[in-house]
């Protein structure tokens, strides 16, 4: 008897071991496939669509549609207000990157740090630099300079000034303005950080974003501002910096030493700060105003959200044509 006791102990203790591999298994089997979700919403590419202030944003939710009842849902992140939903098949997230360079940089770093934001693109208004430029026409650049990034010199009495050791020649100065270029520090870099840091006059956008931009314009409506079609155009230069230009003696001097289509208060820091995260951008700007280069008043109040509204709608044919 006492041998079928112990066939039965171990029969009843196999039985429990099957039961414990078993249920193992299925746990381990869930795990594995929560892992595999996580790790396809991880894959998929989140597209920031981004502007700086009211007249933008809400040229970007009219544009594309933002609405809770389509599905998008809004979060809030340290007074910052986010929309995420989606643009036919493709995962965006709207993100207001506030006015000037402190918050556009300190907002996008933001955005990147609380959301798995894969690429970055922008919309929004700008002053026209380029003399053959107007109103309402759209420029896309290839590559943003900060023409606040200078040294303020001190005049040498010979009709000069006084340019301190570590300045090197550079590009052409604006009276005591002589610009300097951005030290950047780019993700994976290693041991110190100044040892890895690199200064660029021109912090370049994403080539792929460009390419598709370009695939987008001869898909593009025609588009007007005040009964003229607007120019749409992909290339050259854009610089940015804390200012609001309104100056043609200024805008003439920018144009001249980068060669820059338009300027505003942003562009460079969003670059500079998707460029250290390794992360592909594209700036897109329509011109309210031409920055100083008009008669009279400046006219960015007057034309701020119709510009805008042109500027998301080439946003949403160039997201069209991103793979």
């Amino acid at each position: 008897m006492w041998l079928g006791a112990v066939a039965l102990g171990l029969l009843t203790s196999g039985m429990l071991f099957v039961k414990c591999v078993s249920r193992l298994a299925v746990v381990v089997g869930v795990l594995i496939l929560a892992g595999a979700s996580r790790a396809a919403e991880v894959a998929q590419p989140l597209y920031a669509l981004c502007g700086a202030y009211a007249p933008e944003m809400t040229a970007l939710k009219r544009e594309f549609g933002v609405d809770p009842a389509k599905g998008w849902t809004r979060s809030v992140v340290k007074g910052l207000e986010f929309w995420r939903g989606k643009v036919g098949t493709k995962e965006v997230i709207l993100c207001r990157t506030g006015v000037s360079m402190i918050n556009a940089a300190y907002q996008l770093q933001l955005a990147l740090d609380h959301f798995p934001i894969t690429h970055v693109l922008f919309a929004g208004v700008a002053g026209g630099t380029d003399p053959a430029l107007e109103v309402g026409d759209v420029v896309i650049p290839e590559a943003w300079a900060n023409h606040g990034e200078s040294a303020y010199l001190n005049e040498d009495g010979k009709g000069g000034y006084v340019r301190p050791d570590y300045l090197p020649p550079g590009r052409e100065n604006f009276g005591m303005i002589f610009p300097t270029g951005t030290n950047i520090t780019r993700a994976g870099a290693s041991d110190s950080a100044e040892e890895k840091g690199e200064r660029l006059e021109l912090i370049p956008v994403d080539a792929d974003l460009l390419a598709a931009a370009r695939r987008a314009l001869p898909k593009l409506p025609v588009l007007k501002k005040s009964g003229r079609v607007v120019t749409v155009s992909v290339g050259g230069n854009g610089v940015a910096s804390t200012v609001f230009l309104d100056n043609a003696k200024y805008r003439e001097w920018i144009f001249r030493v980068w060669q820059a289509r338009c300027t505003d208060m942003e562009s460079t820091a969003l670059a500079q700060v998707a460029y250290a995260n390794r992360k592909p951008a594209l700036i897109i700007r329509a011109l309210s105003d031409l920055a100083g280069g008009q008669h009279g008043k400046n006219p960015i109040d007057a034309n701020e959200l119709n510009v805008a509204e042109i500027a998301a709608h080439v946003l949403h044919r160039v997201l069209d044509e991103v793979p």
